[in-house]
């Protein structure tokens, strides 16, 4: 096990961080020097302005997940098992289908000759179609719609594992489902929530072919500047650099969680 993640987690991850150090010829071959020029440019205002959009994009991403998630996991976990079971096969049903294929099924829904618009001016709720695809509208719904599950589940845990001794308790001590909610089961399932946004927020800021779809390349992420680099731009340095900064925001992010965690366990 330990051979296997040093395989594929350490080792990739040194080599991202020994490139992030070199230059590039005017092949776009990467030359083994030592510079910090990479990181130096990484810090430019525009880089920042694009890593804030994206982070921007997550935020309202995991704020979405965890307001419209929270209820349907607390739902499930409240429902008997055997509908319990079919409500979870319908969360996990996405997961059947590769993501890329939903997000061409909302392209396809939000152009201009699409669904929804098809729908909206045959109610006449509108005299023509809106441009719903490539804002950044189309780029939090792509996001919230491919990561809700990856909120609902974890969440579900916490809820399913809640002592119901414990509600009503406080029912039989006269509290208002208000107050049950916000100091039992809120504090209860406070992990499956950290573990919900860690799930959403950290990879829904490197995602960039949901942006890149459905947002068009108006507003670029820092995703798709760092597919750029490998790509087209053949700067595999300055993307590695991008990357490594990033992956710095991800530790961070991780220890943030853990250390709230621990602080609530106290």
């Amino acid at each position: 096990m330990l051979g296997w993640l040093l395989l594929f987690v350490v080792v990739p991850t040194l080599m991202l961080v020994v490139i992030s150090f070199c230059e590039r010829d005017s092949l776009g071959r990467v030359i083994f020097t030592f510079s910090t020029e990479n990181y130096v440019r990484a810090f430019d205002w525009m880089w920042l302005k694009i890593l804030g959009i994206s982070v921007w994009y997550a935020f309202l991403t995991t704020v979405i997940c965890l307001l419209l998630g929270y209820p349907v996991a607390y739902f499930i976990g409240r429902s008997s098992e055997r509908v319990r079971g079919l409500l979870i096969m319908l969360v996990m049903i996405p997961f059947w289908t590769s993501f890329l294929v939903r997000t061409y099924a909302w392209i396809s829904i939000l152009s201009q000759e699409g669904l929804l618009n098809a729908a909206l001016t045959s109610m006449r709720i509108v005299s023509e179609p809106i441009g719903f695809l490539y804002t950044p509208f189309a780029v939090v719904l792509g996001l919230v719609y491919n990561f809700l599950p990856f909120m609902i589940l974890p969440i579900y845990t916490s809820v399913e594992k809640l002592d119901n001794s414990l509600i009503e308790a406080a029912y039989d001590l006269g509290a208002r489902p208000a107050r049950v909610f916000g100091q039992i089961v809120l504090p209860l399932t406070q992990p499956g929530i950290a573990a919900g946004i860690l799930l959403v927020f950290v990879p829904a800021i490197a995602m960039f072919a949901i942006t890149t779809l459905m947002g068009g390349g108006t507003n670029p992420t820092i995703g798709e500047v760092i597919q750029n680099q490998f790509t087209k731009a053949r700067n595999q340095p300055f993307g590695a650099a991008l990357g490594v900064l990033l992956l710095v925001i991800f530790i961070f992010s991780l220890w943030l969680s853990t250390k709230f965690r621990r602080a609530e366990d106290q």
